[in-house]
C-alpha cells in the first residue's frame, strides 16, 4: 500500500510535465495540417510555408478581399498573425491585441495593455508589435514596455502579468514570444540605449520565472547573477570582453528570432548588436565580445548552454543574429544535413549544421564591403583592414539596417529556395571621440552628425538611388540567387511561401504581391493604401483558403531615413485577409499633407548650424535624417509648434506631449537648445539652412 501510494504520488508529480509534452505534441500536429498558423513561424520549424494550395499560379488572379478591419494608429504594424479553431489574433502597435472571426472578419474582443507614451522614447525602431503566442487556450504578448501578460482566447481577458525587465532601464519588448513545453520564451530590446540582454522563460499557466539566460556578462566585480547563464559567461564570455564594457550595458538584446527545434529539443537565440556599436568604447578596441551577434542554443526546459555560433566577431557596426531562423533538412554533398539557416543584417547567409552549430557555408547575398568573405575553418569573417573606422570614417555595405532586419523570410521545400527581404543602404561609420554615455538615451558611439547628408538635392538624389530592395530566391545548397525582384526602396514585407507555387510579399510602397515562386513572375497584387511591412500568413476555415497580411507603415527605417519625396497621408494600420472571388474593398484614402510652418522669425547662422548637430543627435532617429520626415510621425517642418516658442518648449522641454511618445528632453537639452533645434527646423521649412559647418 505504502509503496502504491509512492507510485501514484511520482505519477501526479509527473502529470504536469506530461501534460506539457502532449500539448506541445498537439501544437505540432495542428501546424503539420497548416489549416491553423498556431506559432509566430507557421510550425516550430519557422519556414513560413503553407501546404495549402486552393489558391496556386494558376488561379490567383482571382483573389480578392475578403474582408479588413481597421486599427486605430497609424504607426508602425509589424505583427504576424496567429489563427486557431477559426479565430485569428492580431497584435498592433502600442501592444495592443485583437481577435476577429478568421473567416468573416467579425470582431470578436480587444485588450489595450495601456502602454505609456512615454515608453515610445525607449523604443529605437517605433512602437511595434510582432506577434503573440498560444497555448491552451491562452494568447501571450510582450508589451512595449516589458510586460509579459497571458490572456484568455476566447474572452480576452487578462489572466496574469509579469513585469520581466528592470524598469529603470530602457529595456523594451517588440518581438514576440514562443511557447516551448509550457514555458513562455521571451527576449526584450534597448542595446542602442545601454541595456544588457537576456531571454527568459515563464511558466505558460502561471507566469512564474523558471529560468533566465544572459548573453553577456556583467560587472565582473559583483555577485553573479544567480541564473542558468553564470557558468558559461564566466568560463567562455567573460576573457572575450575587456575595458569598462558593463558600465555600458554592453548589449546582446534577444528582441527577435527565438526558434525551437523539436527533433533536437534545443531553443535557438538571435543574440543583437553592442552596446555602444562601436567596440573601442565598449571594449578597448578588443575582443570577441560573446555572444553578441551569435546564436546560441540553450536547453529549453534548463536554459542550459549548448553550443553557439558567432557570426560577427566583435561586431562594431550593429550587425545583429536576431534575424529570422528557418529550419530545415538540406542534401548537401549528398548528405541530409539537419541546418539552420539565417540572413542577418552583416550581408552573408548562413547555413549552420544545428545539431552543433558548425558552419556549413556562408556567402554574401548583398554586395558587401566590411569584410571579403567567410572563412569556413574558423568561421570568422574575413574584415577589411579599413572597416572598423578606427582611423577614418568608412562607408560600409551593408551599413546598420542590415541586408536583411526583421522582415521574415520563408523557405519552400517544394522549390528548396529561400525568399528573403534583401536590401541594400550602406552606412558611414565614424568614430565618436567626444563620446560620453547618456543614461536612458541613444549611445552608440559613433558620430552620427557625419552620417547625415549634406543639405543638397544634388546628394541626396544620390544617396536616393544607392538604397536597393529586392525579393531574393537564393538557393541554400548552392549558395546563390535564383532569380530576384527590384522593388522601388528598401524595408519592404515578410514573406509567405506556398504549395500553390506562390511567394507572397508586401512593399513599402504600399501593394501585396503574389509572385511564382520558382521564376520571380508577378502574377497579382492588392493597392493597399500603405507600406507592408509584416509577415503574411495563410490558413483554412472549413476548407476555404486565406491569406492575411498586417498593413501600416513604420519602423526604424521610415521613421529615420530621409524622405526625399516629401512626407506621405498614411491610413490608419489595418488587417487584410483575401480568398478567391473575395468581392471587399477598401475605402477611399485621400490624406492630406499640412503646409510647412516656418513663421517668420530668423536666427543667426551659428544657431541655426548648433541646432541641426542637436537635431542630429536627438530627434533625427523619430523625425527623419535632416528633417525629411516620411510622416509616419509629425514633420517637424509642419509642426503647429514651429512658429510659436512658447508652445514649441512646452513641448520638447515641457513634455506637453509625452502621452503620444514625446518625452520631456530637459534632461538632455537646455532651453537654448531647444531654441536652436527650432531654427534649424524653421530653416528647413523653408529651405535656407546652412550646409553643414557653417
Amino acid at each position: 500500500m505504502v509503496a502504491g501510494r509512492g507510485t501514484a504520488a511520482r505519477r501526479l508529480e509527473q502529470w504536469p510535465v506530461l501534460l506539457a509534452l502532449l500539448s506541445c505534441t498537439l501544437l505540432a500536429r495542428a501546424q503539420a495540417s497548416d489549416v491553423d498558423w498556431p506559432t509566430h513561424g507557421g510550425t516550430y520549424l519557422e519556414q513560413r510555408f503553407s501546404t495549402l494550395a486552393e489558391i496556386d499560379a494558376g488561379n490567383v488572379k482571382r483573389l480578392g478581399l475578403q474582408w479588413f478591419a481597421d486599427f486605430d494608429t497609424r504607426r508602425g504594424q509589424e505583427s504576424t498573425p496567429l489563427v486557431i479553431d477559426g479565430k485569428l489574433y492580431v497584435t498592433t502597435a502600442w501592444s495592443k491585441v485583437r481577435a476577429f472571426d478568421a473567416a468573416t472578419g467579425r470582431p470578436l474582443w480587444s485588450y489595450d495593455p495601456k502602454v505609456p507614451g512615454g515608453t515610445g522614447f525607449s523604443a529605437c525602431c517605433d512602437v511595434v508589435n510582432r506577434g503573440a503566442a498560444y497555448y491552451e487556450g491562452k494568447v501571450y504578448v510582450g508589451t512595449l514596455d516589458g510586460r509579459l501578460i497571458a490572456l484568455d482566447a476566447s474572452s480576452g481577458k487578462l489572466l496574469w502579468s509579469r513585469v520581466t525587465v528592470d524598469t529603470s532601464k530602457p529595456y523594451t519588448i517588440t518581438g514576440a514570444p514562443r511557447v516551448v513545453h509550457g514555458k513562455v520564451i521571451i527576449g526584450n530590446g534597448g542595446a542602442d540605449y545601454g541595456v544588457r540582454g537576456y531571454v527568459t522563460a515563464y511558466d505558460a499557466r502561471s507566469g512564474e520565472k523558471l529560468w533566465r539566460f544572459y548573453t553577456v556578462p556583467g560587472d565582473p566585480g559583483a555577485a553573479a547573477d544567480g541564473e542558468v547563464s553564470d557558468d558559461v559567461l564566466k568560463q567562455r564570455a567573460a576573457a572575450t570582453w575587456f575595458g569598462d564594457y558593463w558600465k555600458f550595458g554592453g548589449g546582446g538584446t534577444v528582441y527577435d528570432a527565438i526558434v525551437y527545434d523539436p527533433e533536437l529539443n534545443q531553443l535557438y537565440i538571435g543574440v543583437g548588436n553592442g552596446s555602444p556599436w562601436n567596440q573601442r568604447i565598449r571594449s578597448a578596441g578588443h575582443g570577441d565580445n560573446l555572444f553578441l551577434s551569435s546564436i546560441v542554443a540553450l536547453d529549453p526546459d534548463t536554459g542550459r548552454y549548448l553550443w553557439h555560433y558567432q557570426e560577427t566577431p566583435g561586431e562594431s557596426w550593429d550587425f545583429t543574429a536576431t534575424q529570422p531562423m528557418i529550419l530545415a533538412d538540406l542534401r548537401i554533398e549528398g548528405t541530409l544535413r539537419k541546418v539552420l539557416m539565417q540572413a542577418p543584417k552583416n550581408g552573408f547567409f548562413y547555413v549552420i549544421d544545428r545539431t552543433d552549430g558548425k558552419l556549413i557555408s556562408a556567402e554574401k547575398f548583398v554586395p558587401v564591403n566590411w569584410a571579403s568573405g567567410v572563412d569556413l575553418k574558423s568561421g570568422r569573417p574575413i574584415e577589411a583592414p579599413e572597416a572598423r573606422f578606427e582611423k577614418a570614417p568608412f562607408v560600409a555595405s551593408p551599413g546598420s539596417a542590415g541586408a536583411h532586419s526583421w522582415q521574415p523570410m520563408s523557405y519552400s521545400p517544394k522549390t528548396g529556395l529561400v525568399y528573403i527581404p534583401a536590401q541594400e543602404l550602406p552606412f558611414l561609420y565614424a568614430d565618436n571621440q567626444k563620446f560620453q554615455l547618456r543614461p536612458g538615451a541613444w549611445n552608440l558611439g559613433i558620430d552620427i552628425l557625419q552620417a547625415i547628408p549634406p543639405d543638397s538635392p544634388e546628394v541626396q538624389a544620390a544617396i536616393s538611388a544607392s538604397l536597393k530592395g529586392r525579393l531574393l530566391a537564393w538557393d541554400p545548397v548552392r549558395q546563390q540567387a535564383a532569380w530576384k525582384v527590384e522593388h522601388a526602396g528598401p524595408w519592404n514585407g515578410g514573406v509567405l511561401s506556398t504549395a500553390g507555387n506562390l511567394v507572397f510579399q508586401g512593399t513599402a510602397d504600399g501593394n501585396f504581391i503574389a509572385y511564382d515562386a520558382a521564376t520571380g513572375q508577378r502574377l497579382w497584387s492588392f493597392a493597399a493604401q500603405t507600406g507592408v511591412m509584416a509577415g503574411p500568413i495563410s490558413y483554412a476555415v472549413r476548407g476555404k483558403q486565406y491569406v492575411a497580411v498586417v498593413a501600416g507603415y513604420g519602423g526604424a527605417i521610415p521613421l529615420a531615413l530621409p524622405a526625399f519625396n516629401g512626407p506621405q497621408p498614411y491610413p490608419n494600420g489595418r488587417v487584410l485577409v483575401f480568398a478567391l472571388d473575395g468581392a471587399a474593398h477598401l475605402p477611399a484614402f485621400s490624406g492630406a499633407v499640412a503646409a510647412k510652418n516656418p513663421g517668420s522669425e530668423s536666427w543667426p547662422a551659428q544657431t541655426v548650424a548648433h541646432g541641426r548637430d542637436l537635431y542630429g543627435t536627438n530627434c533625427m532617429g523619430c523625425h527623419g535624417m535632416g528633417t525629411l520626415s516620411a510622416g509616419v510621425v509629425p514633420d517637424l517642418r509642419r509642426s503647429g509648434a514651429l512658429a510659436d516658442r512658447e508652445a514649441w518648449h512646452r513641448i520638447v522641454i515641457g513634455g506637453a506631449l509625452q502621452s503620444f511618445g514625446m518625452v520631456s528632453f530637459d534632461k538632455y537639452l537646455s532651453s537654448d537648445d531647444a531654441e536652436a533645434i527650432r531654427a534649424y527646423v524653421a530653416s528647413e521649412a523653408r529651405g535656407a539652412a546652412p550646409a553643414a559647418g557653417q
